[in-house]
């Protein structure tokens, strides 16, 4: 059996050295105590030792902490939404921002958040791991949080009150501009950077039951929402009556308490080991399969190279079974007569079957992933446009005023209903795959913005000469907020399992972080978009665009429907990418402890 060699970044194991069972150098004493006898062995390998701490391991975690998390999933999003589902009337109302700006402006710091995402997964898969990265970011979270609520205090809210969508705001100087803007992109940093992270840490808590995780998963976008209920609610209330500065401080105060409750049960958490970089693994995979391009691949798969045992070479992860996409990067696992002859290994040469597929699974989540982010198009309009949308309808019932940002309690609500539906009525009779959810997911968001489209036509229809607001209710949003909250249920949670479950071991927090990268890069094609449709569409005094300043002088109804036609092409090809994905296996015998698994291992007897 090939041992692993630490040159060679925990990827390949050597082949020129030989392990002999019966040689074992002499380690240190290990004693297991039980009721009737006791134990020693002497073991360079310490194999007793090693079951003995993942047994210890398996008696931290459990639903108690995976609770303590969503709860402070619960509160951090609250903050958070304390501070962006009302951001785009910040910046029309105290910054002074136009509408098309400003929705442009909320959507590249929403895309931010989530792409730092991307950052938190890689630091917490390849060096600081799950708990530590989870601390750091949600620090800077805080910080982001209670320098917004000084900056607005000191610098922007003059005179006080204003922002309320009558009171005008003074101009805000350079120095409160700049602060705001580091201040609000730090909040982005610290929640983007953990989000992730925190998911992946909860579904640690539980052991290795699908269904558990599954559970966990939908609670954690359920636990998302309680805390988006609040913010939606009750602060964005408070904040559009000009309590800007107030809103904030209960923000902050909850990002604190969030960051507390995570630190509490620090001794009781399961932790995972980081993995390496993986950057190197999969790049190792690429050099090797080019420099062996002119190698004939073998028929029989079970002559590409493995290493021994229950472990892969890949530092805390498991064995994955041989795949049938992407063969040609088999190429990089033949062993070839120079690695034979090779006086060390050469992890630019020779990369075993599992780190194949890993790279293999990297390649085969993309275009899947790819085609989730027109969806993000669709789910970032909540933020932006129907908001602004919301601004020029008639908000009242009764006497009462509905703050346009308040609209999207009805895409929570949908949540809610729509995970208890799945959870409790549809899931224990029908139980669809991850990519069917995702694909009902996208079919609905469609629906979306059909509903978004019509409602804009027939606010247009009632609009009042000289009066901003039209006469047709706010409450006529009510259904596009609903489908797009009873889309998220499909596509996100089913995000969430599929990423999660379908990434390598080495690789769990990219798979969750894929999920928000979704909605980052569908951010930014949003405001790509807006831009584009802009530079087209407007055309002089006469022809204002789709988007202009004012709103009863466009055509937003066209670009909600330009999102739908986009979307319905994208869930075609999205339907050829499902049917043509291979699911990760993983060799379930080898990690039971059988040495003979279904690919070649490498003799401990030959010399190469």
């Amino acid at each position: 059996m090939a041992s692993m060699d630490p040159r060679s970044n925990g990827c390949v194991a050597p082949l020129n050295e030989r392990e002999s069972s019966t040689n074992l150098e002499v380690g240190e004493v290990v004693e297991v105590q039980d009721d009737q006898s006791v134990v020693s062995l002497r073991s360079n390998d310490s194999d007793l030792q090693k079951k003995m701490m993942k047994k210890e391991e398996k008696k931290k975690g459990g639903w108690t902490n995976a609770i303590i998390l969503l709860a402070n999933q619960g509160l951090a999003t609250l903050a958070f939404f304390g501070v962006g589902v009302n951001l785009v009337l910040f910046l029309t109302r105290v910054m002074g921002q136009g509408n098309a700006e400003a929705a442009n402006n909320v959507s590249k710091w929403t895309g931010t958040v989530y792409m730092f995402s991307l950052v938190g997964a890689f630091l917490s898969d390849s060096y600081w791991g799950r708990y530590l990265t989870c601390t750091i970011f949600q620090v800077i979270f805080v910080i982001g949080v209670g320098l917004l609520s000084f900056v607005s205090w000191f610098f922007l809210i003059k005179p006080r009150g204003c922002g309320d969508g009558d009171l005008i705001c003074n101009p805000a100087s350079p120095l409160g501009v700049g602060i705001f803007y580091l201040s609000v992109y730090l909040v982005a940093f610290g929640y983007g950077g953990h989000q992730p992270t925190l998911a992946t840490f909860g579904a640690d808590q539980l052991d290795d039951d699908a269904n558990s995780k599954a559970a966990f998963f939908s609670y954690f976008y359920f636990a998302l929402n309680v805390g988006a209920l609040f913010s939606n609610t009750i602060l964005v209330y408070f904040e559009d009556k000009g309590l800007w500065t107030e809103g904030f401080l209960v923000s902050l105060g909850s990002a604190i308490v969030a960051l507390a409750a995570f630190l509490a049960p620090t001794k009781q958490y399961r932790y995972v080991k980081p993995c390496g970089n993986p950057l190197p693994r999969v790049a190792q995979v690429f050099v090797a399969t080019a420099r062996k391009w002119s190698v004939v691949r073998p028929r029989n798969h079970q002559e590409l190279y493995e290493v021994e045992g229950p472990e892969s070479a890949i530092k805390g992860s498991r064995k994955i079974f041989h795949s049938t996409k992407f063969v040609f990067l088999d190429r990089a696992a033949v062993i070839t007569e120079n690695d034979r002859n090779g006086t060390r290994s050469n992890a630019w040469r020779l990369c075993s079957v599992t780190q194949v597929e890993e790279a293999k699974c990297v390649m085969k989540l993309l275009p899947i992933w790819l085609c989730t982010i027109i969806y993000s198009v669709i789910f970032t309009q909540m933020a932006s446009l129907f908001v602004e949308q919301g601004d020029v309808m008639d908000a009242y019932v009764g006497k009462f005023h509905i703050p346009a940002a308040s609209m999207s309690v009805f895409d929570i609500l949908s949540v809610f209903i729509s995970t208890g539906l799945y959870r409790h009525v549809i899931f224990p009779y029908v139980r669809p795959t991850e990519l069917m959810r995702m694909g009902i997911g996208l079919i609905i968001g469609i629906m979306a913005m059909v509903a978004a489209g019509l409602t804009e036509i027939q606010r247009l229809k009632r609009i009042v000469p000289g009066q901003k607001e039209s006469e047709l209710s706010i409450l006529w949003q009510i259904p596009q907020y609903v489908l797009v909250g009873a889309s998220e249920v499909f596509m996100y949670v089913g995000q969430l399992e599929f990423f999660n479950g379908q990434a390598p071991d080495g690789l769990k927090n990219l798979g969750s972080s894929l999920c928000m990268a979704s909605m980052a890069l569908g951010n930014y094609v949003s405001s790509l978009m807006v831009n584009i449709v802009m530079a087209i569409t407007k055309k002089g005094e006469n022809s204002p665009g789709w988007i202009p300043e004012n709103l009863n002088e466009g055509n937003m109804d066209r670009f909600y429907f330009l999102i739908a036609v986009l979307a319905a092409i994208d869930f075609v090809v999205y339907l050829i990418f499902a049917k043509w994905y291979q699911p990760i296996s993983h060799d379930e015998e080898s990690i039971k402890g059988g040495s003979g698994g279904n690919m070649k291992n490498v003799s401990e007897s030959e010399q190469v």
